[in-house]
């Protein structure tokens, strides 16, 4: 977990999530930091600091499903058309192709030690238009994840 630039312990990571798109689903606008003080408190392992959305399982004739960053610019060499959608405007932002095998990784929160989150982070997963793609979320937090909170996802997963 060096690569992320951080000293982070296995106990920082929150427990693997796997999620499942079919033709039709999607995740709205969203970021994966906290605005909520009480998730954000020491106990519960602090705010999400970094975050990867790995595709994990893409179906051959998926198609649509891309995780789209509308904040962020696009760069506009074609070299990057393989792993992002070239297809889409400009004006909307970056949007990564679900390719199996590939992984998104992102900062949360800016790094000025604040411990506030970063608005540029704002993302969603956009509609499968046909076939499937699996991701799996893998969340670091800024400090090791109790015994309670673990718990805690057992019973919310959706937390």
């Amino acid at each position: 977990m060096l690569f992320q630039g951080h000293d982070v312990h296995p106990s920082q990571l929150e427990p693997l999530q796997l999620v499942r798109y079919s033709p039709g689903e999607h995740y709205g606008l969203h970021t994966d930091w906290f605005d909520n003080e009480a998730y954000k408190l020491a106990i519960n392992g602090g705010n999400r600091l970094s975050s990867f959305f790995a595709y994990v399982y893409v179906r051959n004739d998926t198609t649509g499903g891309g995780t789209n960053f509308p904040l962020i610019n696009a760069p506009r060499d074609e070299k990057w058309c393989d792993v992002l959608d070239c297809d889409e405007p400009w004006d909307k932002g970056v949007t990564f192709r679900p390719v199996e095998g590939n992984a998104i990784y992102w900062e949360n929160l800016y790094p000025d030690g604040s411990g506030s989150g970063n608005h540029r982070t704002v993302h969603a997963g956009l509609p499968v238009t046909s076939g499937d793609k699996i991701g799996m979320n893998i969340w670091t937090r800024q400090v090791p994840l109790g015994e309670e909170a673990r718990a805690s996802f057992e019973e919310y997963p959706e937390v």
